[in-house]
């Protein structure tokens, strides 16, 4: 199993988002966009869909090489979707199943993915 957790204070990640107005276009996918902003407190939501992102990096020991090749689904359970090169660096790790964790409180905002991989 490969593991990856990333913690984030949300208010730090709204100031980012206020001073760097695209920001969000740059980090986020378009259904990651409208879900966020659809919620009471955006900036918290977007917060944990960058610590997943990170998180989900961390895991397969790439880091992220593309904001938007890593989709964090939202409803109930999180899903993860992968493109592109980060889809690519999966495949390479014969990791075949992703897991992902995600919570938030009103200061801070966590994320583990766990990727099972089918031969070592």
């Amino acid at each position: 199993m490969l593991i990856g957790i990333d913690i984030i204070e949300n208010e730090r990640f709204a100031q980012a988002l206020e001073r760097r107005p695209l920001l969000a276009e740059r980090v986020f996918t378009a259904s990651e966009r409208e879900y966020c902003l659809s919620r009471p407190n955006p900036a918290q939501h977007f917060a944990a869909r960058f610590a997943a992102k990170e998180a989900v990096g961390k895991a397969l020991g790439t880091g992220v090489r593309s904001w938007r090749e890593i989709e964090i689904g939202s409803g109930g359970k999180p899903g993860v979707c992968m493109t592109g090169a980060t889809r690519n660096a999966a495949n390479e790790l014969g990791a075949d199943e992703l897991a992902l964790s995600i919570s938030h409180c009103g200061a801070i905002s966590v994320a583990v993915a766990v990727a099972r991989r089918l031969y070592p």
